[in-house]
């Protein structure tokens, strides 16, 4: 007699629990979203709407002008050319950093996984030590070694600086990634007279798509969020643009113009928030492929 009045407790049990917990999972990205909904409504308004409305009020009269300031007549210092040539420089400075470092790792976990030699082990925990090396630990000597190459405050410099830096995390990436690939391919391959090179480029690097993902993803949001690196070992025209934002943020005018720090924020972080707009997803499933395993 008390079933059906159980069975009709069950999804009412089961609609709101799942009620309670998409009402804490919205709360929650909405804390979390919060910042970056202040950043951008204050882009959008003019000062004389921000000093009579508040932190959390809608532009009444959304405006591009304090982007357009922040992009290319904000004064960052003496200079007063806005953003344009750091965020410039940024883009010079990650394309190829990112691109050498994913091809190394890409090559130093082919060789740790498949190609294993007397004292792989030892030579991957040493590279794994720079995983976790305070990044501070290498500045003096790091600015020796650029001096003596003759790429002190240079956008090579900072390619060199950050392609080092980025070798261990890829390498790790990679190497985690490839054991989980079958030896019967690589060794099928051996057979049929493929070289070591030929492996790589024809049956690897074809397997190789959603880690390659992961990491390109994961190099490129180091890099350009990068500011100690871009603040010690750049010169005066190869500053990234966490440093231009840095400066323009810090320097001192007689009115403070909220809206347009808040827009070159935003234009230093577009870069990544497209990026994990567009393939956040496919960073998922390559982490879930293998990048972490192991």
């Amino acid at each position: 007699m008390h079933a059906p009045s159980s069975t009709v407790a069950g999804p009412r049990g089961l609609v709101w629990h799942r009620l309670a917990l998409y009402t804490a999972l919205a709360l929650f990205a909405g804390f979390f979203l919060l910042p970056l909904y202040v950043m951008v409504a204050t882009s959008l308004k003019s000062m004389d709407e921000i000093r009579s409305g508040t932190l959390l009020s809608l532009p009444t009269s959304p405006s591009l002008a304090a982007w357009a300031t922040a992009w290319s007549s904000a004064c960052t210092g003496t200079d007063c050319g806005g953003l344009k040539p750091f965020f410039l420089n940024s883009v010079l400075l990650v394309v190829p950093a990112v691109a050498i470092s994913t091809l190394l790792g890409a090559l130093n976990g082919y060789v740790l996984s498949k190609w294993r030699f007397r004292g792989s082990e030892l030579m991957f925990a040493l590279i794994l030590f720079g995983v976790f090396m305070p990044m501070q630990v290498v500045l003096l000597p790091m600015s020796q070694v650029l001096g003596w190459l003759g790429l002190a405050s240079s956008i090579g410099g900072l390619v060199l600086v950050h392609v080092l830096a980025g070798i261990p995390s890829t390498t790790l990436f990679f190497r985690n990634y490839y054991l989980g690939l079958p030896d019967e391919l690589i060794k099928a391959a051996m057979l049929d007279g493929a070289g070591f090179w030929q492996i790589f480029r024809r049956i690897v690097l074809p397997l190789s798509v959603p880690i390659l993902v992961v990491t390109l993803i994961w190099q490129f949001t180091q890099i350009w969020n990068d500011f100690l690196y871009g603040v010690v070992f750049s010169g005066a025209d190869s500053k990234p643009v966490t440093v231009g934002l840095n400066n323009l943020a810090n320097t001192s005018s007689s009115v403070k113009e909220y809206n347009v720090d808040m827009a070159a924020a935003m234009i230093a972080a577009l870069p990544t928030l497209i990026v994990y707009i567009v393939a956040g997803k496919y960073f998922v499933r390559g982490l879930t492929a293998g990048a972490v395993k192991g």
